[in-house]
């Protein structure tokens, strides 16, 4: 048989290390090993009953065939009302897309306007997907280190010296995966000030996270915070995260009409519409009772508590306390350096948390997988009781180390 040759495109792209994590943890559980995992990015929740109706609805109403390509009317409308109620944002119908997920839009943007060798500013740590899509768009990644030191933010002394004249865009991720770091406004300012003076960059804002903040933080998106520089501004969200809905596939996002007509060419020769169903789904999501937001977010804001507090007690451990999503991402600086019972050495994070999960049954993902190490990523979505066992697991591996 020949041999099969793939497309140089991707040579340098591989499965997410989430992704290879997750599937030894679920290979140790076919074992029969107790494994936790904290690698998972989604609620643990269910999808609230109101949203599922209304597919159950749809479905029996007959909306089972292809929809607009950029969505519905209805679910567009939806968006425009709470881009305009959240933040005082009006996009017109022509202005928002509608795809199979907050990734597809992403994926949409930059194929759309990426020549080769074009730059696009990425604060480190960020969301693994990123510097794939990129890099298969034929952008290149420019990453920016920051640390815990500066709350895991981009300074505008690092923006300044990062921008180049081929950067064309700037990505932000607020509340941040996997650190869970968040740019208010103040935050934001100094930013945008800078960006005023560069009017061949865009920005993107991944506003995934938006509703899970905690302790009254004041959430904030740059097409709000600076409306001068809403005409580049791509404000991308979804009903993933706050709606517990990651299965039903739906991302969305508000930006100029050129750019969204652009981005619908890619999604027509690519997946097409989204799914007319989730598509109902989100119109009860968006339109409905907005009440189990908070609710949740108390929720995740105890669990957040349990496990900063928890990690901090560790010797060799720190983590900050984050402003929203629901992952820490701590530092185990403290204990590299240190050896295994069994001799072995932990000389990077991708070491610790490997053996953390092998001999200890609880899996997490390094932080070299999201560009910044030495620190690991914990999803605290999950119930407490399993929480609660994690940390005592890694408190006695922590405790074993000499």
């Amino acid at each position: 048989m020949p041999e099969f040759r793939k497309a140089s495109r991707i040579d340098a792209i591989e499965v997410s290390e989430i992704l290879q994590i997750g599937a030894r943890a679920a290979e140790l559980k076919q074992q029969g090993r107790p494994v936790i995992i904290l690698g998972a990015g989604e609620p643990d929740f269910d999808t609230p009953d109101a949203i599922k109706q209304a597919a159950v609805d749809a479905i029996w109403a007959g909306e089972t065939k292809y929809t607009a390509l950029g969505g519905t009317t209805a679910l567009k409308q939806a968006i425009s009302a709470k881009f305009n109620r959240d933040h005082g944002l009006d996009y017109g119908l022509d202005e928002i897309i509608v795809s199979t997920g907050a990734k597809q839009v992403l994926y949409n943007a930059f194929m759309a306007s990426l020549e080769p060798g074009d730059e696009v500013i990425v604060p480190a740590p960020y969301w693994t997907s990123y510097v794939d899509i990129i890099a298969l768009a034929g952008g290149k990644p420019v990453l920016v280190p920051c640390e815990a030191e500066t709350g895991f933010r981009m300074t505008p002394a690092q923006l300044q010296q990062a921008l180049t004249p081929r950067t064309r865009w700037v990505l932000f991720n607020s509340p941040s995966n996997p650190s869970g770091a968040a740019y208010g406004a103040k935050n934001y300012a100094p930013l945008l000030q800078i960006l005023l003076q560069h009017p061949d960059v865009w920005i993107m804002a991944d506003d995934m996270y938006e509703h899970i903040t905690y302790e009254g933080f004041d959430f904030a998106t740059p097409a709000a915070v600076e409306p001068r520089l809403k005409s580049r501004c791509l404000t991308i969200n979804g009903v993933s995260k706050a709606y517990a809905m990651t299965g039903w596939r739906i991302g969305y996002a508000g930006g100029p009409a050129a750019l969204i007509s652009a981005m619908a060419v890619i999604q027509g020769q690519s997946t097409s519409c989204a799914s007319s169903v989730s598509q109902a789904a989100a119109v009860a999501a968006l339109n409905g009772s907005q009440q189990i937001l908070s609710e949740r977010r108390s929720s995740f804001q105890a669990r957040r508590d349990l496990v900063v507090d928890g990690l901090n007690a560790l010797d060799g451990i720190s983590c900050p306390r984050p402003e929203g999503a629901f992952y820490t991402f701590a530092s185990c600086a403290g204990v590299l350096g240190r050896r295994t019972l069994g001799g072995e050495i932990l000389e990077t994070d991708a070491d610790f948390c490997a053996y953390v999960l092998e001999q200890h049954d609880v899996a997490m993902v390094p932080g070299r997988a999201f560009g910044l190490s030495p620190y690991f990523r914990i999803s605290y979505a999950t119930s407490t009781a399993e929480l609660r066992e994690a940390l005592a697991r890694l408190a006695r591996a922590v405790d074993q180390l000499r």
